[in-house]
């Protein structure tokens, strides 16, 4: 039963370490792919933040935000691979920072085929962030193994 857990936490981490190694890969000088992807989402998640909260998303390298990316999806498979909660935790915190950003379906008509992909892809990505949720919850549930104490029977004297 431990290796078809182990295999299973393998499997599921896949996703993203495959991600992240193809996006280390592309990384460059400029964050590559995801970064040229991601800044254009990024600047209308900001202004759209801004314009609803008042306060001023600070500026910094889209490429410093695929570089975290790359850093959580790694450390947290890792972590994850080796059954802590704490890799479970980091892979969600990468899903509820990056999904949305991401996979702006918002921000498309329902009558065009992007929206149908875009919304396709967001609803994967939750999914797998309710899993994560579900292994840090029945991680957090199960009972600790305690040891047993040997008890030792005295022999009656007398």
């Amino acid at each position: 039963m431990a290796f078809l857990s182990f295999l299973g936490r393998v499997l599921f981490v896949s996703v993203f370490m495959i991600s992240a190694w193809q996006e280390y890969q592309d990384y460059g000088v400029d964050g590559g792919k995801a970064g040229k992807s991601l800044s254009p989402k990024f600047d209308a998640v900001s202004k759209y933040f801004t314009t609803q909260t008042g306060l001023q998303v600070p500026d910094f390298e889209i490429k410093f935000a695929v570089a975290a990316a790359i850093g959580l999806k790694t450390l947290g498979g890792i972590f994850f691979i080796l059954g802590s909660s704490i890799g479970a935790v980091l892979l969600f915190l990468h899903q509820a920072i990056f999904t949305p950003i991401l996979y702006d379906f918002y921000n498309y008509d329902v009558d065009k085929a992007e929206f149908a992909q875009i919304f396709l892809k967001f609803t994967q990505n939750l999914a797998l962030a309710g899993a994560l949720l579900f292994f840090i919850g029945m991680k957090n549930s199960l009972p600790r193994r305690t040891l047993k104490k040997k008890t030792v029977v005295k022999a009656k004297t007398g």
